[in-house]
């Protein structure tokens, strides 16, 4: 079977009484191989704090990767594996030269048009969104549906995850449509557990 790739965007406004730390710690030891740090309203040296701690437990476990949203800065302070980027960020072309070798470089696209440009532009991986329909999503309009996840995941040769409403039964959905993966933030923080969820959208049994 496709391994699915599995990509937790942070966002603590949505936790509760936990810790984002605690979030990720709990992502990371359940095998997620992304942990995106997106929180957009920190201050910097919090941000740059949150973002440190979260480089030094992945790396601890020896397998997840750990992207800044939109703060190059950030991120190359953090000795992260790389930035995310929106359509308000700097140019991937830009970020390649402020960073180093192996720095990775994604961006949020919401059309085929937007995965073109974002490959030509020399990005590694793809957030394409929102394939369903989510409420965080509403300002980009209606969800985009499989049939384009396949056309953009076919049309492109970087790696595309699908984000925006998944969950357990969507996600394997989406790895039929030719995703490399799915990303979200809900389907993560609000599981009673990261590990059976990891086990569940990976197709294992349950311990």
């Amino acid at each position: 079977m496709k391994h699915l790739g599995l990509y937790y965007i942070t966002d603590r406004h949505q936790l509760g009484p936990r810790s984002v730390e605690t979030c990720v710690a709990e992502a990371i030891a359940a095998g997620v191989d992304w942990v995106q740090i997106r929180e957009k309203d920190l201050p910097a040296r919090r941000l740059l704090s949150l973002a440190a701690w979260s480089v030094e437990h992945a790396r601890s476990e020896r397998h997840a990767r750990v992207m800044v949203n939109d703060r190059v800065d950030v991120a190359l302070a953090a000795a992260a594996d790389g930035v995310h980027l929106g359509g308000r960020s700097l140019p991937p072309p830009v970020v390649r030269r402020l960073a180093p070798a192996g720095f990775v470089v994604g961006v949020s696209c919401h059309s085929l048009a937007e995965a073109r440009a974002a490959q030509a532009a020399g990005a590694d991986y793809i957030l394409l969104g929102p394939i369903f329909a989510t409420p965080s999503k509403l300002r980009y309009g209606p969800p985009l549906g499989l049939e384009v996840l396949h056309e953009v995941s076919t049309q492109v040769t970087l790696p595309v995850f699908a984000l925006g409403g998944i969950t357990v039964e969507r996600a394997a959905q989406c790895l039929a449509h030719g995703a490399a993966g799915v990303a979200g933030i809900r389907i993560f923080q609000d599981c009673e557990s990261m590990g059976e969820l990891v086990r569940e959208l990976r197709g294992r049994p349950r311990g």
